[in-house]
């Protein structure tokens, strides 16, 4: 990182899949926070169960 006055004005990298899997872990032992994207659940019933409570709860996603 370039330390200067004008450091802060440089673009954040976007995290990656291993800090985003240290940033879930983190969630759910400090908040009981249980994040895990529909992709990672290999059980069909039980991923569309997790879709529809998350529908329900927040509203439907948008196309990618």
């Amino acid at each position: 990182m370039v330390r200067s006055s004008l450091a802060r004005h440089l673009p954040v990298e976007p995290a990656d899949d291993t800090d985003l899997a240290r940033m879930r872990r983190a969630a759910w032992l400090r908040q009981g926070i249980f994040v895990v994207r529909p992709e990672e659940i290999a059980d069909d019933w039980l991923r569309q169960a997790v879709i529809n409570l998350a529908t329900r709860l927040y509203g439907s996603r948008s196309a990618p």
